[in-house]
């Protein structure tokens, strides 16, 4: 398997993500990796390879630049904060992330998707909301309030949300207010699967409640919600 680093930009900001994919000719599928609140770390490079197996191109973006990383909630709240007031900063290092993986020679352009766990379930559907040309987004146990709701017409990725029932960051409200807003905008393809007796970060078996009380992994959700992106992806990334 091919491991390494990138460094691009955005802006001023410089950005250091993760590269994961096997040996194999031709171009295939690009899968961008979203990392969660506290920064581009292991559980987001797993995954990365994790695709990289099943013969995706695979790169973990990072969000915050110099690929930082919060040691508490505080500190990922500051980070988180920034992006979260300035949206437009936070589509924009998306793309930059996205800009990235389809210069990759390895990579088919026209057959991308992007996933994102907790925050980066978020910038997985900002992505979507902005317009980007990707074939799939996947959001895991991710916030789903946006200030910039979708206009009609405008996501082209099939939109799979998969979330914890039980999940505090994204109440029923949001989960309905999400589903209306993707009604409004004519999305084509899009779905919410809601796990039940699951909190905030199901997908991370790091997440003990130590950080966060409510972010608790649980591995039936984790296996049934990767199971599901990779239905998606089966579906759209052929």
């Amino acid at each position: 398997m091919h491991l390494r680093d990138i460094d691009y930009r955005c802006g001023d900001t410089n950005l250091r993500g993760y590269l994961a994919f096997n040996e194999s000719s031709g171009k295939r599928p690009g899968v961008l990796v979203f990392h969660e609140g506290l920064g581009l770390g292991d559980f987001a490079m797993e995954r990365a390879r994790r695709l990289a197996e099943h013969g995706y191109v695979a790169f973990a973006a990072d969000m915050f630049g110099e690929r930082r990383q919060a040691a508490n909630l505080e500190q990922a709240a500051a980070l988180i904060g920034v992006l979260r007031t300035e949206p437009a900063t936070l589509r924009a290092r998306a793309r930059a992330a996205l800009a990235t993986l389809v210069a990759l020679p390895e990579v088919d352009a026209t057959r991308c998707a992007a996933i994102g766990f907790c925050f980066g379930g978020m910038v997985a559907l900002e992505l979507a909301r902005d317009g980007a040309d990707l074939r799939a987004v996947a959001s895991f146990h991710g916030v789903l309030s946006t200030k910039l709701p979708a206009a009609a017409g405008t996501v082209k990725a099939s939109v799979l949300v998969l979330t914890g029932a039980e999940d505090p960051l994204a109440p029923p409200d949001q989960v309905a207010a999400f589903a209306d807003e993707m009604r409004a905008a004519e999305v084509a393809d899009w779905q919410v699967v809601s796990y039940g007796n699951a909190l905030h970060g199901f997908a991370n078996p790091a997440a003990d409640g130590s950080i966060m009380k409510a972010a608790l992994y649980n591995a039936r959700a984790d296996r049934r919600s990767w199971a599901a992106m990779h239905g998606l992806f089966d579906d759209v990334l052929a």
